[in-house]
């Protein structure tokens, strides 16, 4: 009994050192993103709509990048995200707005509505498209961008990130579910799905 014991505390320690590797890991990483270079296709990653319809802080923080970007060299951006839990409409159709409000051209912003990860986002996005894009300029909060751009060469982009500024009061928080993020990718990854 007292063997099997120490074999669990053994593996809870592993466990736990092994998730204190990952959040380390994703407060390294957001901070080693390289500059975006020259991009030909925006994909902004959706975040939480609000009951009236209107984005999260963190979703219109995300917008503001994008919007930057359009702005200094327009291009096609995609929208991505689907209806989760309390919204109104999807994630995809909110963003998309919120840009044509800023001035940007319908023709030039797509709404991809109906994905609920990122794998999804990119791959849903991808099918929009009448041919594969050269390079992709990836939007999303900082924390997340790292593993959205590696979910994305797993896709098949030739990616670069925009890394969107998030709350300080989250910080904590959004890297803990991050780091269990990537703890989920390795393991798909070692798995082969």
């Amino acid at each position: 009994m007292k063997k099997m014991l120490k074999i669990l505390i053994l593996i809870a320690a592993l466990g736990v050192l092994a998730y204190l590797g990952l959040f380390a890991y994703v407060c390294i990483a957001e901070k080693t993103v390289p500059e975006p270079g020259e991009t030909d296709l925006i994909i902004v990653l959706g975040a939480q709509v609000k009951p009236d319809g209107t984005p999260s802080v963190q979703l219109e923080y995300r917008l503001e990048a994008a919007l930057s970007v359009y702005q200094a060299h327009p291009q096609t951006i995609v929208c991505c995200g689907g209806k989760a839990g309390q919204e109104p409409e999807a994630e995809g159709t909110v963003m998309r707005a919120w840009l044509i409000a800023r001035g940007v051209p319908e023709e030039d912003v797509l709404a991809e509505t109906t994905s609920s990860n990122t794998k999804e986002n990119f791959k849903n996005a991808l099918s929009m498209l009448p041919q594969a894009p050269g390079r992709v300029l990836v939007v999303t909060s900082d924390y997340h961008l790292p593993r959205a751009m590696a979910i994305a060469r797993d896709c098949g982009l030739t990616v670069s990130g925009l890394p969107a500024k998030t709350l300080p009061e989250y910080w904590l928080k959004n890297r803990a579910r991050e780091a269990l993020g990537w703890g989920k990718y390795l393991a798909q990854k070692l798995l082969g799905k």
